[in-house]
């Protein structure tokens, strides 16, 4: 159970988001109001205003740090990785599922959030640094002759629907702990060889 922090000092932006990421986490979307971080924070209902006009700018704002986090932790991922496709593939889909299975809600909100109109052009561009990171490995695989010739795009689309859906899964709960290590070499091995090179006849 959240127990309520009264806010004295320092950043009350940080403080909101920290703040309304527990209640995310905790209630979903829908609970969130900036009347309430105020009350939750100790400070006067206006306040939050001073960050966030509305609702609306509060989740693109918690969208934004959640693409910047995720984006943080693909490039640590892929610095630590080796240089052949295989091991940057499976730095990244653990990057992607660790995350994920972590931050299951904000997740969510990141995909829906940047889809809506209001998003904001530096949420757009955050989710575009992360697609450009993705496009990129694929890029590199093809440069080295360790993925098939094509759109990145449309080789693209293949990886990352499949290590989303598995990262949704691992999130639910749908998968028992004891498998999804597993699991996730043997995703990793499926994606290899979707994005295999065509066999010389």
């Amino acid at each position: 159970m959240h127990t309520r922090r009264r806010y004295h000092h320092g950043d009350l932006r940080s403080a909101l988001l920290t703040r309304a990421e527990e209640t995310l986490r905790e209630k979903g979307p829908a609970a969130l109001s900036l009347r309430e971080l105020a009350r939750d924070l100790g400070v006067s209902h206006a306040a939050p205003s001073r960050h966030f006009k509305d609702k609306q700018a509060l989740l693109d704002a918690l969208a934004l740090t959640g693409f910047d986090r995720l984006d943080e932790a693909f490039a640590t991922r892929l610095e630590e990785a080796g240089d052949s496709f295989p091991e940057r593939l499976a730095a990244a889909a653990r990057a992607y599922v660790d995350f994920g299975t972590a931050n299951s809600e904000l997740l969510d909100l990141m995909y829906s959030i940047k889809h809506t109109p209001e998003a904001s052009e530096d949420l757009l561009a955050a989710s575009q640094r992360w697609t450009d990171r993705t496009v990129g490995l694929i890029a590199e695989g093809q440069r080295r002759g360790e993925v098939r010739e094509g759109p990145l795009e449309r080789v693209g689309v293949g990886v990352f629907s499949t290590l989303h859906g598995y990262a949704t899964l691992a999130a639910s709960g749908s998968l028992p702990s004891e498998v999804r290590e597993q699991g996730l070499d043997e995703l990793v091995a499926y994606m290899l060889r979707g994005c295999a090179p065509a066999k010389a006849d």
